[in-house]
């Protein structure tokens, strides 16, 4: 039997540790106090809803085979996730739909009338976006950037829309009809149970020892004990930042327990910059095949990541890349090291991505 390190029990680790349990012997070193990563959901004690510990996570794949996989270790429900957003006093629907865009504008556009109105909107002089602003001005025009996603980026992001690259935008279409699926994904759900029975599931077994509250360092360990270790902590990190830290954004919450139903959705961004918080989440909402007389709701904030907090959304600006590159040579240098996840490659990816490659990376360790 060979011997693995997996660093982190987030969906990566997980995926790995289950796929390679049944003729390795697997370690897992998680530092937090719970296994799951970002994705761990718990009960809330008062109310007895089932939080999104970490902020909201809708399960979306047009991977069908991702979406067998999970299923092993939970019944998914199926779940379409509505999100409104408030600008001004008012309340849309996202992500800016025919229903939007009639009414931002007074309208009562059909989906035609709709595509040549927007059209006359966006800004023509921009032939190749070079940022998220001028991506957003080509597409959809000064209005509505302005009410959907100046403000609420720039809190998001903590700099200028200008400042971040035009493919952030492209994750949220302009859909000419009345469909308001935030997700455009064919498979789409939330665990019955919540995420954390999945992780549970995942590292039952024998040939798995998982070690909570236990912190990484290069420094600290025996690599010569192990025939592999799988590292899916920030990249940054695992080098003691020689090359300096990466950017990323991190979220903070603050916490609300009333009665009955706060805000009648699960997720309503805030666009207006002078809002301080980026959205609310209210979890109930999220299993509503669940009932609960009290309610639990998050006010959700966007900051820079400092030394303690938890990286959430890597940066990726021009400077950062930079750095990464210089990390990416040393993991080169490094045969019995693989690195995967969000945190480790410095990318975003979605859950779905994230088990995708663990499968994948999992296929040549059999």
């Amino acid at each position: 039997m060979k011997k693995y390190l997996i660093i982190g029990s987030g969906f990566a680790g997980s995926v790995i540790a289950e796929q390679l349990c049944k003729d390795n012997l697997i370690e897992i070193w998680e530092e937090r106090s719970h296994i799951g990563g970002n994705c761990y959901t718990e009960r809330e004690k008062e109310t007895g809803v089932n939080i999104h510990q970490y902020g909201p996570h809708i399960f979306n794949t047009d991977n069908v085979e991702v979406w067998d996989y999970i299923q092993q270790f939970c019944e998914m429900v199926p779940y379409i996730n509505r999100v409104k957003s408030i600008y001004k006093g008012k309340v849309y629907s996202l992500p800016i739909n025919l229903h939007t865009i009639n009414q931002f504008f007074n309208k009562a556009l059909s989906p035609a009338e709709a595509k040549d109105f927007i059209q006359s909107l966006s800004d023509t002089s921009i032939d190749s976006p070079k940022n998220f602003e001028e991506q957003a001005l080509k597409f959809i025009g000064k209005d509505l950037y302005q009410a959907f996603f100046y403000g609420y980026t720039k809190k998001q992001w903590g700099c200028e829309p200008t400042e971040l690259p035009a493919s952030i935008l492209k994750r949220l279409p302009v859909r000419f009809n009345y469909n308001d699926n935030y997700y455009a994904m064919p498979l789409q759900g939330i665990p019955k149970n919540g995420y954390t029975e999945i992780f549970e599931k995942m590292l039952n077994h024998p040939n798995i020892t998982v070690y909570l509250n236990k912190k990484f360092a290069v420094k600290d360990v025996d690599f010569s004990a192990y025939d592999q270790v799988f590292y899916t902590g920030p990249v940054d990190a695992f080098f003691d930042y020689k090359f300096g830290r990466l950017g990323y954004r991190t979220v903070y919450f603050e916490k609300h327990i009333a009665e009955g139903d706060f805000q009648g959705n699960a997720v309503i961004n805030y666009a207006d910059e002078e809002t301080p918080f980026t959205r609310i989440h209210e979890h109930k909402h999220f299993t509503p095949w669940e009932e609960h007389e009290k309610t639990v709701y998050f006010k959700e904030f966007s900051k820079e990541t400092e030394t303690e907090d938890i990286p959430y959304y890597p940066k990726r600006l021009a400077n950062d890349l930079e750095i990464l590159e210089k990390y990416q040579n040393e993991i080169e240098t490094l045969p019995n090291f693989t690195f995967l996840g969000r945190l480790a490659t410095y990318r975003y990816m979605d859950m779905h991505h994230v088990i995708a490659n663990a499968l994948e990376i999992a296929q040549k360790f059999k």
